[in-house]
């Protein structure tokens, strides 16, 4: 049997897989990026840099290009009925950025093509089949062989269901919409209000914009004039939002992969675990994912000896737990933004001050910030 065309096929071209394919590339892997989409896309609901994520985007030669790109948050705070509950700082050890998710894949995706012609789009992969020490691909209508195949694929992956992954739910489910908007006037400053008739989130981001979300009430949002109303009814602000700003609506809901390695196919990102993007939780995760998996097929040496399973099975109990830490985090902040009545209202706000004390801030900041992945 001749050998593979490449070491590493990664399946999707979002900002995990292609996280690992510079990665890989710049280890000096043959990689191949296949992504169904004839082009980027121009959707992404993460706009959230976290430490962690950062030291995986600086791993791969980019953070300080993101860093120059992006909005550094001094801090947030906490509101309900116009009172503040809780503030916190993100000190310079610990930053957080923001910058919309496609400004984050062009950086990849330039990364990428540092090392190789770049990302195959338009390429659609039909099947993923073992072939003795290696994998082979139905690409369109050619066949290509890897050692090793990353399904990044995103939540719906054909690939875990080719080989009949389990995909579990897990607690957390809401519905959302969201917003960016021109704020000239913008300050560095998160603000989440936690209104008695649901969460609105206000984030700042570069070039004078901000990132507004919030959980959709009952009734539905036909228009901007519906949205504006929305807010300033749980706020007491009256956002400026042009009629003709476009609105994207989504569930957010969250399901685990019983196991991410299956023989020679390895499930990265949304296809291994669908967590709450809110904050850019689910993204910063899978980069993290990515590092590690990168980090043990380095130590894993060649791609077709025996030294790589054992690292690979390691690799995948850390990520596992991860995820399962995360969307337990997730799945609270999500109940922390329903809607609340007069009894429970002060239960809330009560246990906000309490993460917001001197005496656990730092803990809060910690988890906010992802960093104890």
């Amino acid at each position: 049997m001749r050998g593979p065309d490449h070491e590493v096929a990664i399946i999707g071209a979002g900002p995990v897989g292609m996280l690992l394919a510079c990665l890989l590339a710049q280890d000096g892997r043959d990689v191949v990026v296949f992504e169904q989409r004839p082009s980027s896309s121009e959707r992404g609901r993460a706009i959230g840099v976290h430490p962690p994520g950062l030291a995986a985007l600086g791993a791969a030669g980019i953070a300080g290009r993101l860093r120059k790109q992006a909005l550094c948050l001094d801090g947030g705070e906490v509101l309900s009925e116009g009172r503040i509950l809780a503030r916190m700082d993100f000190p310079p050890e610990h930053p957080v950025h923001t910058l919309p998710q496609q400004r984050v894949d062009a950086l990849l995706s330039a990364r990428f093509e540092e090392f190789t012609e770049g990302v195959q789009r338009g390429r659609r992969v039909r099947a993923v089949t073992p072939d003795g020490g290696q994998m082979r691909l139905a690409v369109d209508a050619q066949e290509v062989t890897a050692s090793l195949v990353i399904a990044a694929d995103g939540v719906r992956s054909e690939r875990r269901g080719d080989v009949g992954i389990g995909w579990r739910r897990r607690p957390g489910r809401a519905d959302y919409v969201m917003v960016d908007v021109d704020d000239p006037g913008t300050d560095a400053q998160a603000r989440l209000f936690l209104e008695p008739s649901g969460l609105v989130e206000s984030f700042p981001l570069p070039d004078g914009r901000r990132w507004v979300l919030f959980q959709a009430p009952e009734e539905p949002i036909r228009s901007v004039a519906d949205l504006r109303r929305v807010i300033a009814a749980r706020t007491g602000e009256a956002p400026m939002i042009p009629d003709d700003t476009e609105l994207s609506e989504f569930r957010a809901q969250q399901h685990c992969a019983a196991r991410f390695v299956h023989g020679r196919m390895i499930l990265l990102g949304d296809a291994a675990h669908e967590t709450s993007p809110i904050g850019g939780q689910g993204m910063n995760l899978g980069w993290v994912h990515a590092q590690r998996l990168a980090a043990a097929i380095r130590q894993g040496g060649a791609l077709g000896g025996t030294q790589l399973a054992p690292l690979l099975d390691l690799w995948e109990g850390r990520a596992l737990r991860a995820a399962r830490r995360a969307q337990r985090r997730s799945a609270f902040y999500m109940a922390m933004g329903r809607p609340a009545n007069a009894l429970t209202l002060p239960f809330r706000d009560l246990l906000v001050r309490a993460l917001g004390s001197d005496a656990l801030r730092e803990h809060t900041a910690a988890a906010i910030t992802m960093r104890r992945v």
